[in-house]
C-alpha cells in the first residue's frame, strides 16, 4: 500500500494528507488493522513519529517529526495550545450564515460504548472547547469552519452533535442523513443506481499552523478539500442555496 500524498517535507518534518478510513496508529482493539504509522515505519524507519492524531474517518493534515528534538518541540505546541487547527465540516441542519458559536462542553468516555465519547454528565469531565463558524448555509445543511481549542477525542463530532448539527456521514454521532442528488435536483432520473454525494464522514483537517522546530517561523500546512466535498458543495450551491 502506497503512503498518502505528502504535503510538506524537509529534514525534520514530514506531513501527509491522510485519507478517510486510515488509522494513524495501531487500533486498541484490532492490532491487525492497517495504520499509517506502520506503513511509514516499514518504508522510512522507526525514527519518524506522529506528532498528533486524526480520527480514522477524518481526512487531512497529519504532522510527523523525523527527529526526537522536532517531536518534543512540536508536541509542546499542542500541549500549550499554540498550534492552530482548522477543520471543515458539512453538518446536517442549519443556523444563521456567518454565525460564530463557541461550544464549551466537557467530554468523557462513553462507558456504554468503548472508544466513543459523550458530553460529561458529571463535573469532572475533561474541559473542552470548539469555535464554529458557519460559512455557507443550504437547505438542510451547513458548511462550517471548526477551530478546536483543545484536542479531545472526537471533540468536533460530539460538540456538533450536541448542538443539533451532527456531521454528515458520522457513523457514531450522526443521524443517518444521506446527501443525495435526487433530494436536491428535481427530475433526477438515476435513483436506482444512486450513491450519496459524500459517502464518508464529512470532516476534513484543512490547515495546521505550527512554529518550525529549526527556523521557529510559523508554518502553514494545508490539505486541499477531498473531491467528494468539492462535488457536494457544487451541487448544494446550485440546487440547495438557502
Amino acid at each position: 500500500m502506497a503512503l498518502p500524498p505528502v504535503i510538506y517535507e524537509d529534514d525534520v518534518l514530514l506531513v501527509f494528507d491522510k485519507p478517510s478510513g486510515l488509522l494513524v496508529a495501531p487500533d486498541r482493539w484490532d492490532k491487525a488493522r492497517p495504520n499509517l504509522m506502520a506503513q511509514v515505519h516499514a518504508r522510512l524507519g522507526g525514527g519518524v513519529a506522529n506528532v498528533h492524531r486524526l480520527d480514522a474517518d477524518t481526512s487531512g493534515v497529519l504532522l510527523c517529526a523525523k527527529t526526537k528534538a522536532a517531536l518534543d518541540f512540536l508536541s509542546g505546541q499542542f500541549q500549550a495550545k499554540s498550534a492552530e487547527k482548522l477543520y471543515h465540516a458539512l453538518a446536517v441542519g442549519t443556523t444563521a450564515a456567518g454565525e460564530e458559536l463557541t461550544v464549551a462542553l466537557p467530554l468523557e468516555a462513553d462507558e456504554a460504548h468503548p472508544g466513543l465519547m459523550r458530553v460529561a454528565r458529571k463535573k469532572h469531565g475533561k474541559p473542552c472547547a470548539t469555535v464554529f463558524t458557519v460559512r455557507e448555509r443550504f437547505r438542510g445543511f451547513s458548511w462550517l469552519e471548526c477551530r478546536p481549542q483543545t484536542g479531545r477525542t472526537h471533540q468536533i463530532r460530539v460538540h456538533l452533535a450536541a448542538t443539533g448539527l451532527p456531521i454528515l456521514g458520522d457513523p457514531f454521532y450522526g443521524d443517518g442523513t444521506q446527501l443525495l442528488l435526487s433530494n436536491l435536483k428535481r427530475g433526477y432520473k438515476h435513483r436506482a443506481q444512486e450513491r450519496p454525494l459524500i459517502s464518508r464522514l464529512a470532516l476534513h483537517a484543512s490547515e495546521l499552523v505550527v512554529s518550525h522546530p529549526v527556523t521557529r517561523e510559523r508554518l502553514s500546512l494545508c490539505a486541499p478539500l477531498p473531491h467528494e466535498f468539492i462535488v457536494a458543495l457544487k451541487y448544494l450551491r446550485r440546487f440547495a442555496a438557502a
